[in-house]
């Protein structure tokens, strides 16, 4: 399969999570050069899931920071059932293979993402087996966000691979794939099809961007239609003050309600109102047919990471003991 020309990422399995609302691509002027996503030809058998989380929840920590990571970790591990390690533009950290090891040593049962941008295909390669080594439960294959101009412009950006091949290439070195997908990203129709598409490369669960539970129910209905048979869990957006709203608000494909943003900050105890938000955002989601979990996405508070991991903690209570209820 070759890139789509004109792909700056060099996507085979377009378009990407960033298109922007007027279609345009998020890394050069013009629109995506997707106007259907490819088909994958050969069906990748998945490797299962051993255990689909109710509750994943973002992992954010200072980079470099073998304390922070750690305390971070102990704190989501309470009450999280697996934590979701990304892979940003902006906040390079230890190699994935490291960090897993050490957020296991801290008792958090982690999901590693991998991303295409800044890795070749050798070095993709080397961190999916250093993973499967590790037994780690799920590896989310991305393409990757292109690193903003002013960001390291002396570092070259790779894009070997895209993240649907990122995943064939997961399962057949046995690990479970996960994908991402972001039902709130222009062109809204296309999407249910390519997460069956990534499905047939062998994604074994996806976890989606955040979005409206309008928008994430359209999307699931249309999922169910192209085929879409894996776990699928959504993303609650988690605030409880101005930088983390805005934090959740900054990258295309993405969806955050105004007016649920101006109830929280404008709450003369935003950060209950934050939980309380997020809680019934959470409940929403989990009674549309089809999710199977929920992610915590989102720093959840600017008051540090220890604090904000605390807030996540108490969300997730609060949503297993509504959910059992």
């Amino acid at each position: 399969m070759c890139p789509r020309e004109g792909c700056p990422k060099h996507m085979v399995m377009g378009p990407c999570g960033g298109v922007r609302q007027d279609g345009g691509c998020e890394v050069v002027a013009g629109p995506c050069v997707f106007e259907a996503p490819a088909g994958w030809v050969d069906p990748v058998p998945a490797v299962p899931l051993r255990q689909v989380p109710l509750i994943l929840a973002d992992y954010t920590a200072a980079p470099y920071s073998v304390p922070m990571l750690t305390a971070v970790a102990r704190v989501l591990a309470a009450d999280c059932d697996a934590v979701l390690v990304g892979e940003h533009q902006n906040r390079p950290d230890f190699p994935p293979t490291l960090l897993a090891s050490l957020l296991q040593a801290a008792g958090a049962r982690p999901w590693m993402t991998l991303a295409c941008r800044d890795r070749n295909r050798i070095v993709l390669e080397q961190e999916l087996n250093g993973l499967r080594h590790l037994d780690v439960d799920a590896v989310l294959c991305v393409t990757g966000d292109a690193r903003a101009h002013d960001v390291r412009p002396d570092v070259t950006q790779v894009f070997d691979l895209d993240g649907p091949r990122l995943a064939a290439l997961a399962a057949a070195a046995g690990l479970t794939a996960a994908v991402p997908e972001a039902p709130a990203a222009p062109p809204r129709n296309l999407r249910p099809g390519r997460l069956a598409q990534k499905q047939r490369a062998g994604a074994a669960v996806a976890v989606l961007n955040h979005a409206a539970v309008d928008t994430v129910t359209a999307f699931m209905a249309g999922a169910a239609e192209a085929g879409v048979t894996i776990p699928v869990i959504a993303s609650v957006a988690v605030f409880t003050d101005e930088p983390s709203a805005a934090g959740l608000n900054s990258l295309p494909g993405l969806e955050l309600d105004p007016a649920t943003v101006r109830a929280v900050l404008a709450d003369p105890d935003p950060l209950a109102a934050g939980i309380a938000a997020a809680a019934r955002q959470a409940a929403a989601l989990l009674a549309v047919p089809g999710i199977a979990g929920v992610n915590l996405s989102g720093l959840g508070s600017a008051r540090g990471y220890e604090y904000a991991a605390t807030v996540k903690a108490e969300l997730a209570r609060r949503i297993r003991e509504e959910y059992r209820g």
